[in-house]
């Protein structure tokens, strides 16, 4: 599942990636395989999380690449010290773990990719330039689990509180993104420009005060903004 960008990443420079996993054969056959991407740069490889925070502060990559299950401080435990000490940076976690609860609380701590490690490199290098670019990458198995979350969410929570007003052009556009349809997609779609759609998405996220297109779609479905069958 892919979901539409607020804001692209700018300029045709390599992408620079930090690569952060604990095992250590694991991360370097895949910092030795990215490596032949022509368009992917890494610029650091850590072995947990609290590593990966200090070396985003100086490595400046434009997205880290993080397993979920680590000693000493988790993947999902490392993103806010990771976006403090990079904010340009956007995360992606590459783990074995197809565990709902730890998709459902990566997304909650700023992840914009999930993905699982049985992906091939052409699927991890494709989502490293997809989330690159301001999008934000799900594996599909994993993206069914987190409609499912969703679905238990809008089931569960029945608290009434007041919601920012959204026009009916950015209700549609948040109607697709829970789909999955990526910005150009939606543009064909609703026939508008693909900026048009980065930007209804950039107010989505400025009414509802959140930072990813996923928070949109948990808040929205959440709030009753959407229903989802």
């Amino acid at each position: 599942m892919v979901i539409p960008p607020s804001s692209a990443r700018s300029g045709t420079s390599d992408i620079r990636v930090l690569v952060v996993d604990d095992q250590e054969l694991f991360r370097r056959g895949l910092t030795m395989l990215l490596g032949v991407e022509t368009d992917i740069e890494v610029v650091g490889e850590a072995a947990d999380g609290a590593a990966a925070a200090a070396l985003a502060a100086g490595s400046a990559p434009d997205v880290v690449l993080m397993d979920v299950r680590m000693p000493r401080q988790s993947g999902i435990e490392a993103c806010a010290a990771v976006k403090e000490a990079a904010p340009q940076a956007r995360i992606i976690m590459l783990t074995v773990s197809d565990d709902e609860a730890d998709l459902y609380d990566a997304v909650k701590s700023g992840a914009s990719g999930y993905l699982l490690k049985d992906s091939s490199i052409e699927e991890v290098a494709q989502a490293i330039r997809v989330v690159a670019d301001g999008q934000s990458l799900i594996s599909p198995s994993m993206a069914i689990k987190l409609l499912d979350e969703f679905k238990q969410m809008a089931r569960t929570d029945r608290q009434a509180v007041p919601t920012p007003r959204l026009t009916e052009r950015e209700l549609e556009v948040l109607r697709l993104v829970a789909q999955g349809l990526n910005n150009r997609e939606i543009a064909k779609q609703l026939f508008i420009s693909e900026n048009t759609v980065k930007n209804h998405v950039r107010n989505i996220l400025e009414k509802l005060q959140l930072h990813s297109r996923m928070e949109a779609v948990m808040y929205a479905v959440r709030e009753k903004i959407l229903d989802i069958p």
